[in-house]
């Protein structure tokens, strides 16, 4: 094998196939394989994708060995610490920082988009008064693309970034209204005075008959969490996007299906089991002590919710990030006296303390802080899920984008090793 290159030998021909390793700017090499049924007549097999590359991104980079994050080259640390959610958009979409400039005009458009229209506030009344907030998500975010005929246009940049644009800006209002209408309380209008973070607040939790005015405390942890949560490179649900976008579907119709993707409890759900589990925990009246040990118990098919991660195999930089800003949120809510929040210190005190957990990497994730800080800050769990689409949005439109500008796209296509009947007559008799 030479640096360039990998070679397979086909064991039943004797046939030696080249095929090329495609180097990125960081991160292992990876071997190119479309010419393999070519010469082979071959296909890989991998399910889930877990071993495949499915596109080229300049966007996102982790390290889940080594517990990096970096959004566009910039740590994720560093972006948390100085940048706001709005900045990261317009980082993620562009691929730059924003001069003083350029960041006040996109502020000014993101807040020009940020009403819907009428009929999509009706479209709402539509939903049972029960609805999941995901279900409303995933039909209203489809709907919008019928009112938008002037600018869906995929192959024209500007009508790309007019997309983007309205997704961000209409995202918190859509996601508002889907709570508002299951808890029954009227819809309220977006603020342009505000900022992103403190009028979605705004629109979650005012009711017209009182003033609301949201805690510089709740508004910097919404502001973490949607930055934490801006992108996460090809996971389930910024694929979905990518493949329905890859047939020419319209950027209302990708987002749609990227919602679906992440309703599912395997990817956007985990931060409402943290809470399930917590809410178990403190009903049934476990100490802690009894909780470690069923976690240790392999026969015991209870399993502790929101420790470890599929990518990152040492602490989730996410993680460390947002636990300051957890105990920060909690201690302003004098959480003493609170038997979830004082569970849920308790058992990350006795994990990170334990080497059972430490020799298997299992520390808290990001889902551990996210759910307890929307719970503290009176988000539901239903609307947990909705809270992260929120957030993934900007990422997904940019994944879009960035897709619909790279010249090797094409319509995703997986193949499959297929194993039901060989080919058969249909019967003469019945």
């Amino acid at each position: 094998m030479s640096k360039d290159t990998v070679t397979l030998t086909d064991s039943a021909s004797g046939k030696n196939v080249e095929l090329p390793i495609v180097r990125g700017t960081m991160g292992p090499g990876v071997v190119d394989v479309r010419p393999l049924y070519a010469s082979t007549s071959y296909f890989t097999y991998d399910p889930g994708y877990a071993s495949t590359g499915s596109c080229k991104s300049a966007i996102t980079y982790i390290d889940g060995d080594a517990g990096i994050l970096l959004y566009r080259g910039y740590p994720i640390e560093q972006l948390a610490e100085k940048s706001t959610y709005l900045e990261v958009c317009y980082l993620l979409l562009h691929g730059e920082l924003p001069t003083p400039q350029q960041m006040t005009d996109f502020e000014t458009t993101i807040r020009r988009h940020t009403m819907v229209s009428e009929s999509i506030r009706r479209f709402y009344d539509g939903f049972h008064y029960d609805a999941h907030p995901m279900a409303m998500m995933v039909a209203t975010m489809g709907a919008l693309s019928s009112f938008y005929h002037d600018s869906i246009d995929i192959n024209d940049p500007q009508h790309r970034i007019i997309s983007a644009h309205r997704l961000i800006a209409k995202m918190p209002t859509m996601a508002s209204y889907a709570f508002k209408h299951s808890i029954g309380q009227p819809f309220l209008y977006p603020k342009n005075e505000l900022s992103y973070c403190e009028n979605f607040l705004h629109m979650m939790f005012s009711v017209p008959a009182e003033e609301y005015v949201p805690s510089p405390t709740f508004v910097r942890a919404l502001e973490l969490l949607l930055i934490l949560h801006a992108d996460h490179e090809q996971n389930a649900s910024t694929s979905t996007v990518r493949l329905t976008g890859s047939s020419g579907a319209n950027p209302f119709a990708s987002i749609a299906a990227g919602i679906a993707s992440l309703w599912g409890p395997s990817h956007g759900g985990a931060n409402e089991a943290v809470i399930e589990m917590l809410e178990g925990i403190v009903e049934s009246g476990q100490t802690i002590k009894e909780v470690i040990a069923r976690a240790k118990d392999k026969d015991d098919s209870f399993r502790l919710m929101g420790f470890g991660h599929r990518v990152y195999k040492n602490y989730d930089p996410r993680a460390k990030i947002i636990r300051q800003m957890c105990h920060d949120l909690l201690k302003e809510l004098n959480s003493e006296n609170q038997p979830l929040f004082e569970t849920a210190m308790e058992l990350e005190r006795v994990v990170l303390e334990d080497d059972f957990f430490i020799e298997r990497k299992l520390y808290p994730n990001v889902d551990f802080y996210s759910g307890i800080i929307m719970k503290a800050m009176g988000i539901p769990t239903s609307m947990f899920t909705v809270m992260f689409a929120l957030g993934r949005t900007v990422g997904w439109i940019s994944h879009w984008k960035e897709m619909m500008e790279d010249p090797e796209m094409r319509i995703g296509r997986p193949r499959q090793i297929y194993t039901g009947h060989p080919r058969r007559d249909y019967p003469k008799t019945r």
